[in-house]
């Protein structure tokens, strides 16, 4: 057997493992998670003081004529407030407007309602 034959032997071996291995190493960089904390439904927080002021957000241009702004707002976890920065969405139907978070005032101290897609 000839040298070229051994090697080009070799490479049709290796070829499909090289190939597979690099796409799974491209793949494991997309996953995707949401870019704010996601709470269950139904669950209440409560703070004991009243979440900050507002931050002022520069908002980016839209992605497409349909998606919706997002303004970002305080969350409470941890013993302290964090700030979840504002995003782009688009609303799940036709139809349906964004309702904003905010906080208010209850017999248990400071909790945050809305955050929700509905209709107007």
């Amino acid at each position: 057997m000839t040298m070229n034959f051994l090697v080009s032997l070799g490479m049709r071996r290796v070829l499909p493992a090289v190939a597979l291995a690099s796409a799974i190493a491209a793949l494991t960089g997309c996953v995707v998670a949401p870019a704010y904390p996601v709470v269950p439904q139904g669950e209440v927080v409560y703070a004991p003081a009243p979440p900050p002021p507002l931050r002022t957000e520069v908002i980016p241009v839209a992605p497409s004529p349909v998606h919706v702004w997002i303004n970002g707002y305080w969350g409470w976890g941890g013993g302290r407030y964090a700030w979840t920065p504002g995003y782009w969405a688009v609303p799940p139907h036709r139809g349906h407007v964004w309702h904003p978070y905010r906080w208010q005032q209850g017999p248990q101290g400071w909790y945050r309602g809305g955050g929700r897609w509905g209709p107007r």
